[in-house]
């Protein structure tokens, strides 16, 4: 960069003066941001001087993981699950795939457990490498493949922000008409902008409250609801119909908690080295499962009653969840039950939180250049585009949720009592991040063979990285599994036609990307490794 002693953030130090970063693997230290004169290195000073984490993908220091409490990696994912995001997942099960309330409550337990299992697995990389999840991706897909998948998580980041911030947006709306569209969206992203401006503490310490109030609200509609004594146990099906129905929920579930992946280690970068495991895993685990399953369920519960309670039916047709929770809501705790959606709504930043956070180190891969740019400004520039595609795209919600996102709107139902609003179901993440971790693991464990496998120094020295040709090409079998598998309402695969109700088939579209990506994967390393030898 022309000024001494300055760090290149893609090979850490490119000379050995006063911060030697090549002395721990090409891991830089936090003094080491702010020397020089460049545009650069002023703006980490000007930004240190208020407490804004400077560092971007550069790897940390062991004697900087200075973050013991595990607590915080539960609370993370606590608070970004307690939102209403998780509840609409739930409440999709009935109106849009037609099942019951115990398939549905089953399908919501056991796929979370199977989808949560990798951001799990890949938060105890965090504290032992100290480096953040898209450059440990480095290790599977190649110092330039996984450039590929820095662009799906860019598009799923800046994606799913925008959809949230208009659910967000759409909450406080129903409660007061005066606050238009484009004052909630600028609200819930300048809240979510200051928190994740100055990194990974102030996430934290958000996240690590932020669950209560929105815990204590979905409390106060699990009472409310109970009491309302409206809920119906809707029977279980049967036949081809059934399985097409819990394959393709199951699939909407798989890919909103498996949707954290390829942000997991992020969250733990300054855990200690030392840091058990073990423990790392359990705490990820709880923090993730019991909001899941916990407020999916019950948005299951909820929407029971709208097939035989027509408020509850006419409020979710009218207003989507905004309209169900009032439903719930307003008629017993008139003002009180709005002030309980305006909480819900702004649950949103904490659900966006990891979203914006985590999209900087996802561009910051894409090239030296971007690298340069410091993390702070990119969460800016993160912010501004989400809002930029929210604003118009609220008033064309559907379309927004159709066109840009690719997911499952309403017509996918064979559900004949109500109209479906469009909510996501998170399929397509769930296809790519299959793809992902189906390669990522069988490199893991089948030719790293477990964490004393990885040479943490080459991190960011792409000769020595794998080459990426076996990944890439895993990665294309991948999609083509899915497509095979998927039952979408733009195109159904040609095996998930063979499942369930004819027209509208079954999902299976995760398993057979999973399938496909880490079996070709092993084949294509095996043949990579013989000819690179690396």
């Amino acid at each position: 960069m022309g000024i001494p002693y300055e760090y290149d953030p893609e090979t850490g130090a490119e000379k050995k003066d006063l911060y030697d970063v090549t002395e721990e693997a090409h891991a830089v230290p936090a003094e080491s941001f702010a020397i020089g004169d460049s545009w650069n290195a002023k703006a980490q000073r000007f930004a240190g001087k208020f407490g804004v984490e400077q560092r971007g993908i550069e790897r940390v220091p062991e004697n900087e993981r200075t973050d013991k409490s595990l607590m915080n990696l539960g609370t993370m994912w606590l608070a970004a699950n307690m939102v209403v995001s998780s509840f609409a997942i739930g409440a999709l099960a009935i109106p849009v795939f037609d099942l019951g309330f115990v398939d549905s409550v089953l399908t919501i337990f056991f796929i979370n457990i199977l989808a949560i299992t990798p951001v799990c697995f890949f938060s105890t990389f965090g504290p032992r490498f100290g480096l953040r999840q898209m450059v440990l991706s480095r290790f599977f897909f190649g110092y330039y493949g996984v450039k590929i998948i820095a662009i799906f998580n860019i598009l799923a980041c800046v994606g799913w922000s925008s959809v949230n911030v208009i659910v967000g947006a759409q909450l406080l709306n129903a409660v007061n008409s005066d606050v238009p569209g484009y004052a909630g969206i600028i609200i819930i992203a300048a809240a979510t902008f200051i928190v994740t401006l100055f990194g990974y503490k102030v996430v934290h310490a958000y996240e690590f409250y932020s669950w209560i109030p929105c815990f204590i609200v979905f409390l106060i509609v699990l009472g409310e609801f109970a009491h309302s004594g409206k809920f119906s146990n809707l029977p279980m099906g049967v036949g081809e119909s059934e399985a097409g129905s819990v394959l393709s929920f199951a699939a909407s579930v798989f890919g909103f908690g498996t949707g954290w992946t390829s942000y997991a280690a992020d969250y733990a970068v300054y855990q200690p080295a030392n840091s058990s495991p073990i423990k790392v895993y359990a705490w990820v685990f709880a923090g993730l499962i019991f909001p899941l399953c916990f407020t999916e369920m019950l948005g299951v519960a909820v929407m029971t009653a709208s097939i035989n309670t027509p408020s509850y039916a006419t409020g979710y047709t009218e207003s989507g969840i905004g309209g169900l929770l009032g439903a719930v809501l307003f008629p017993p705790l008139g003002r009180f039950g709005q002030f309980l959606v305006v909480v819900l709504a702004l649950s949103i930043i904490g659900n966006n939180c990891p979203n914006i956070y985590s999209v900087t180190f996802s561009l910051q891969v894409m090239g030296r250049w971007t690298a340069r740019i410091p993390r702070f400004i990119w969460t800016f520039i993160g912010t501004v585009v989400y809002c930029a595609i929210a604003i118009p795209g609220y008033s064309h919600f559907e379309s927004v949720l159709e066109n840009f996102m690719l997911v499952i709107v309403s017509s996918a139902s064979n559900h004949p009592r109500a109209q479906v609003k469009a909510l996501p179901t998170n399929r397509s993440q769930g296809y790519w991040l299959a793809i992902y971790e189906g390669i990522s693991l069988t490199e893991h464990f089948v030719f790293k063979k477990g964490m004393l496998g990885y040479q943490i120094e080459i991190y960011n020295q792409p000769s020595k990285l794998p080459p990426g040709i076996a990944a890439i090409t895993a990665f294309c079998f991948g999609v083509f599994g899915a497509v095979m598998g998927m039952a979408q309402v733009w195109f159904i695969g040609p095996i998930g036609s063979k499942i369930g109700t004819p027209g509208y088939g079954g999902d299976i579209g995760f398993e057979l990307a999973f399938a496909f990506s880490s079996l070709s994967y092993l084949g294509f390393r095996t043949l990579e490794i013989r000819y690179f030898r690396r």
